[in-house]
């Protein structure tokens, strides 16, 4: 509860901040100031729109620049608020003279440009999905090295769409994995741009198994819509469930962390040794696991590998540099005694098409037994 005040009252304090400097810098007439500056509300009440699902009512272009437009003019109000306070620090340290900030075209242009400059090198730098390599060893015998292609945080929906999944599915048999591995957030909150666009039939191109964990954006479109979902794509989804790939490899599916009653890693791996009891030698263990909290719980529980999402690392600076403080790992490759982690920032995207200071990201994971020096 006190996470959502929070969230409502910091937008509604910037709108207000942003407000009345864009009042006092724009050199034009109060009726242009106030039109304006209407305009911008009216942009940020459509986020809020798009959380009560207004733009499944609507035809589907118009409820793609509605999602666009309304989760987009947050970032943009977080980088005004940070322009504006940086101009106000330089004011009151009297590096910037208060004629900067008062009726000028020259600060208005300059403010703009900057903008506009940030969100469109933001938005291009979304479409640079990064490749990333990840090797581990381990000391349990595998049948053979195994070649895995680990997604996150599609997000599939208003904003992307059918065709930006085909380019990433293009991506994954490009790399010849095993398996794939998904760890959540497949769906962004709307079934109806996936069921309209029929995007479970892009999944049936991959040409390896899926197995996929559920993340917290499956229970805002609704959990049995989600799954009924994953099932039309040929996913294998495990929500508190494992699947024995093979007589060396195992992924457990953790349900989300959304769910108060899901099973601890602790049962899980208790499931998976009645599972494989009767095997030669204890597989390799995965964990999916969309949330990255509580890391110790899969090195008490023996995990080899976990693989989160859910973090984004912010998707913008300088949110980047809260998710790096909540999370003990918020992005990237991660170790607590012999079990493994990596948390991928994600090769989707929630909201506006924008990665300022975090990256889109697949990864290519490779895991192999270790071999003994010669």
């Amino acid at each position: 509860m006190m996470m959502m005040l929070i969230f409502m009252l910091l937008p509604l304090a910037g709108i207000t901040y942003v407000a009345w400097h864009v009042y006092t810098l724009l050199p034009l007439s109060p009726v242009c100031k106030w039109a304006i500056i209407a305009i911008g509300v009216v942009c940020f009440a459509l986020l809020f729109a798009n959380f009560a699902r207004a733009a499944d009512r609507l035809p589907m272009p118009l409820a793609r620049v509605l999602y666009e437009v309304g989760t987009s003019s947050i970032f943009v109000l977080l980088y005004l608020t940070m322009t504006f306070l940086v101009l106000d620090v330089g004011r009151l340290l009297h590096v910037v003279p208060s004629s900067w900030l008062h009726a000028n075209w020259t600060t208005t242009t300059a403010i703009a440009g900057f903008i506009i400059t940030v969100f469109l090198c933001g938005n291009i730098h979304y479409y640079n999905k990064v490749r990333v390599p990840l090797s581990v060893t381990t000391q349990k015998p595998l049948s053979h090295p195994y070649r895995m292609v680990m997604l996150s945080d599609l997000h599939l929906g208003y904003h992307n769409t059918r065709a930006d999944l085909a380019r990433w599915v293009d991506m994954v048999n490009a790399e010849q994995p095993d398996l794939v591995l998904i760890a959540g957030d497949i769906i962004d909150g709307s079934m109806r741009p996936l069921v309209e666009e029929q995007m479970a039939q892009e999944f049936h191109r991959i040409q390896a198994p899926i197995y996929a964990c559920l993340g917290n954006h499956e229970f805002y479109a609704n959990k049995l819509l989600a799954q009924q979902f994953y099932r039309d794509a040929h996913i294998h989804l495990l929500a508190d469930t494992a699947a024995v790939v093979d007589s060396t490899l195992v992924v457990i599916g953790r349900d989300d962390r959304t769910n108060a009653r899901r099973k601890s890693v602790e049962q899980l791996m208790d499931e998976v040794q009645q599972l494989t009891e009767d095997l030669p030698t204890a597989p390799y263990v995965v964990l999916l696991d969309h949330q990255p909290y509580h890391l110790e719980q899969a090195e008490q529980a023996g995990i080899d590998l976990q693989l989160s999402g859910h973090t984004h690392r912010g998707q913008v600076w300088p949110i980047s540099w809260i998710t790096d403080h909540v999370y003990e790992c918020s992005w990237g490759s991660h170790r607590r005694g012999s079990t493994h982690y990596y948390v991928s920032s994600g090769i989707g995207i929630w909201g506006g098409k924008f990665r300022i200071g975090t990256q889109s990201e697949y990864v290519v994971l490779t895991v192999d037994t270790m071999r003994a020096p010669r």
